[in-house]
């Protein structure tokens, strides 16, 4: 059964001292990555998943790391993210300086899409199909239930800056010819460097909710399902 992340506070860190804690970070930091290996597994979704799921322990562990870093700050210690850590923080401070989001997703066979978000005042999106060259553009209303700000929020909810910059399934001892392939390119207004991350019939855990975001149909893509999202972090 998950805790709180105060309840967790009372049973794994009170007490400890700032070595104990830094322990505690340690194995909260490990069991995250262990978790999105485990959802990003080529054969993640074809078994029964138990309850609480992988996804919902993450999004739990998420908030234990929150409360163990300040537990550490309440005794005098200061964490030091490592460099990764600091490109993710980078990443998640410049989200709300990006003009353009363009996911391209697409196969040999099935065809490519190419989808673009561009935030100006307000959102706007369109979709090329290569199966059909003129493409579908339209501007989100004004009384679309996603706001800008909505829309934004959404995406900072998918940790994007953790992604890798490709995925593919010989990391898991796969090989997989043809298929479908993806690339999201994230362009900012501030002049900072492109974000771009992709991957060839591999998706980063929580990819399925990308694609819902962009609006994407399930049957349009075929990434490995999430069935119990990260919500309301």
């Amino acid at each position: 059964m998950m805790i709180s992340p105060e309840g967790f506070y009372e049973s794994e860190i009170k007490g400890k001292d700032r070595d104990g804690i830094l322990r505690v970070i340690s194995r909260l930091k490990r069991e995250i990555a262990q978790l999105k290996h485990i959802m990003e597994h080529p054969n993640y979704g074809t078994e029964v998943i138990k309850h609480p799921s992988e996804s919902t322990r993450l999004w739990c562990t998420r908030l234990y790391l929150e409360r163990a870093k300040e537990a550490l700050a309440e005794v005098g210690a200061s964490y030091e993210p490592t460099a990764a850590e600091l490109r993710v923080m980078d990443f998640n401070a410049n989200i709300g300086n990006i003009s353009k989001i363009t996911l391209g997703i697409g196969g040999f066979f099935s065809g490519h899409c190419t989808y673009t978000v561009r935030l100006d005042e307000q959102l706007h999106f369109w979709m090329e199909d290569m199966l059909r060259p003129t493409p579908t553009n339209f501007d989100i209303p004004a009384d679309y239930p996603m706001t800008k700000e909505k829309f934004l929020d959404s995406f900072a909810e998918l940790h994007v800056g953790e992604w890798r910059k490709y995925y593919s399934p010989e990391r898991f001892g796969y090989v997989v010819l043809d298929g479908t392939q993806w690339e999201l390119t994230i362009e900012y207004s501030n002049g900072r460097k492109a974000s771009t991350s992709g991957g060839s019939n591999s998706y980063p855990y929580n990819f399925q909710k990308l694609t819902e975001l962009f609006g994407i149909e399930e049957e349009d893509e075929d990434p490995e399902e999430d069935e119990d999202p990260e919500e309301d972090e």
